[in-house]
């Protein structure tokens, strides 16, 4: 059949954002002009930046981690939607979800500087605790009633992807789909009526290729893994992720965690939520959440085992799928 001059047209949008690049695509009708929705939507990630990056000396959360402890800060609103939920995912996680880790984040080299053996002594030897019990707010006020250096790495790549999806609703497209690197939030669905389908990657680092395919149909779905960023300690290869306890990179744990969720922001911040805890506690974490979650684990022989959570990631659920054949 001939295509109609009524058909929708695909746009593919995107930009760099946080080291990285965003990237929105959708179906409009013609004569859509792409260039005022771009400029929104990278005006929309670069807020997210300018508010939270810690790369950023003059950002907003610098400036929080700079207030001394007790002082009340004014903050922008969707900085204060972003603490407030990893207060929430903190305190639900039991701490696994910790804001509270800048301080090693920093020392370990996973920030502006490199890493720092002295900043990494200082930062194992700190007794904290979770940011979830040191972080107060009335609204968008916020104070430290204890030193805390905040990062907001785990969550704030996240909440970019959902503010990109605002940006697309508030120009009148309902079916679309966004990311910022891997973290993705799915609209409606494709112009044919099927569910926007996505990559969940195998944990290989150096190469990018699927372990299986999603399908998404109003749902965010975000990845913790350990083969994307690390640090090599006498020869051993440690993730960025942070373990609360230790001020230090994991030193087990799940190659990754990829969880479905309403919003970008709550998928980023379980998924690193459930790499902290860890298979077996994770598992039983996500299970008590309601939580849809994937884990892979690498076995001795260097096979990827799934372990599955939840019914959007069981074989019978329809969304999952092997990828197709090379």
């Amino acid at each position: 059949m001939s295509k109609m001059f009524t058909d929708p047209a695909r746009h593919a949008l995107n930009g760099p954002t946080m080291g990285t690049r965003w990237s929105a695509l959708f179906f409009a009708q013609p004569g859509l002009d792409p260039a005022p929705l771009q400029a929104a939507l990278q005006a929309a990630v670069d807020a997210v930046d300018a508010q939270m990056s810690l790369w950023k000396p003059a950002s907003d959360l610098m400036r929080l981690n700079a207030a001394p402890v007790g002082d009340w800060q004014q903050v922008p609103p969707d900085l204060a939607r972003v603490l407030g939920l990893g207060i929430a995912i903190g305190r639900a996680s039991g701490g696994a979800f910790d804001m509270g880790m800048g301080d090693a984040v920093r020392a370990w080299g996973f920030g502006p500087q490199d890493a720092d053996p002295q900043a990494i002594r200082a930062a194992m030897a700190t007794r904290r605790a979770p940011a979830h019990e040191v972080i107060e707010m009335e609204g968008d006020r916020v104070r430290k009633i204890a030193p805390v250096a905040l990062d907001l790495n785990g969550i704030a790549k996240g909440h970019g992807v959902d503010r990109l999806a605002e940006v697309l609703r508030a120009h009148g497209i309902r079916d679309a789909l966004v990311g910022i690197d891997g973290e993705m939030r799915a609209l409606g669905l494709r112009p044919d009526g099927a569910p926007w389908t996505i990559a969940v990657e195998a944990p290989f680092a150096g190469r990018r290729v699927p372990h299986s395919i999603l399908g998404l149909q109003d749902a965010a779905v975000a990845t913790s893994g350990d083969y994307r960023h690390w640090v090599d300690v006498q020869g051993r290869r440690l993730s960025h992720t942070m373990d609360p306890h230790r001020g230090a990179p994991l030193l087990s744990s799940p190659a990754s965690v990829t969880v479905i969720a309403a919003t970008c922001a709550e998928a980023d911040a379980w998924a690193t939520a459930l790499m902290v805890a860890g298979a077996e506690k994770g598992a039983r974490m996500a299970e008590q959440a309601g939580l849809d979650a994937l884990f892979l684990l690498r076995a001795p022989d260097g096979a990827v085992e799934s372990h599955p959570v939840g019914r959007l990631f069981s074989g019978d659920a329809g969304t999952m799928a092997p990828p197709p054949a090379a």
